[in-house]
């Protein structure tokens, strides 16, 4: 006779350690559901709109964070080979652009399987990365669309490294 042993993991929702961590940093949240939390981000660009979705069945937190901004359709295909250069940059995550709406966003992931919480820093650091990548990147996406450069140049733009402030 064999008997099973049904393990339950008590597991704290990881959108609740995100939105502590929204109200430490003063940005405004919504939490629309259970599994979703929305922010805005105030970048040094423009604001940014950052979601995050709990998928309980996968284990898994996705990321995702958009500028206020379209593509216009003329633009698209040069701005899809900039994110092409661009996420070959990255180490983690990545952008893509909707085609059917010209949407731009950074997308990223974490696995929390076999019942493991997320800390804190964990939640910062996704966050961090999402946030950094798309304030590296704006001027190269601007540099394209308003300006009319080509991929090349717009990525050449954002490899330098600046220092010190003017």
């Amino acid at each position: 006779m064999t008997a099973a042993l049904s393990i339950e993991f008590d597991t704290t929702n990881p959108l609740d350690t995100v939105e502590r961590l929204a109200a430490d940093n003063d940005w405004f949240v919504d939490r629309p559901a259970d599994d979703e939390v929305n922010m805005i981000v105030e970048g040094s660009w423009t604001d940014l709109h950052v979601s995050l979705n709990w998928r309980e069945d996968l284990e898994g937190l996705h990321l995702a964070c958009s500028f206020d901004m379209k593509v216009p359709l003329g633009r698209r295909a040069e701005v899809s080979r900039l994110v092409t250069m661009i996420n070959e940059q990255l180490y983690f995550g990545h952008f893509d652009i909707w085609q059917s709406d010209g949407a731009l966003m950074f997308r990223n992931g974490l696995l929390l399987t076999g019942g493991a919480e997320i800390l804190e820093a964990q939640c910062e650091a996704l966050i961090s990365l999402a946030i950094e990548a798309c304030e590296r990147y704006f001027p190269a996406v601007q540099f394209v669309i308003w300006a009319g450069k080509s991929a090349e140049d717009a990525i050449q733009s954002s490899l330098l490294e600046t220092q010190g402030e003017a």
